[in-house]
């Protein structure tokens, strides 16, 4: 059974911007979300072993989202301050981390 076509996107750049913010946005947050974890957590080696079957687990979470708004400008300015406020946090961490230096 088909969709119906009033719940579907018909501009292209409206299709293009969800794709990429799915695609590359997505991508970028799961994998701030796990060097985060690697920095909080103390077994970070552990951590980062598995973050190569879980990144892409939640990597598909991420990218349906986009699907779900209407706009995707919306989308990318919402993705956009996720990954600026993440890299800020894991940058902070990162400094503070007395097992890094």
């Amino acid at each position: 059974m088909p969709a119906n076509k009033k719940y579907l996107t018909t501009s292209p750049s409206q299709k293009a911007i969800k794709i990429i913010a799915g695609i590359i946005g997505g991508y970028i947050i799961s994998s701030l979300l796990h060097m985060i974890a690697a920095l909080i957590i103390p077994f970070n080696k552990e951590i980062l072993v598995t973050a190569t079957f879980s990144l892409f687990l939640i990597w598909m979470i991420f990218l349906i989202i986009p699907y779900l708004f209407e706009n995707g400008y919306k989308v990318l300015i919402c993705y956009t301050i996720v990954i600026a406020s993440l890299y800020m946090m894991y940058s902070s961490l990162s400094n503070h981390n007395p097992f890094l230096q």
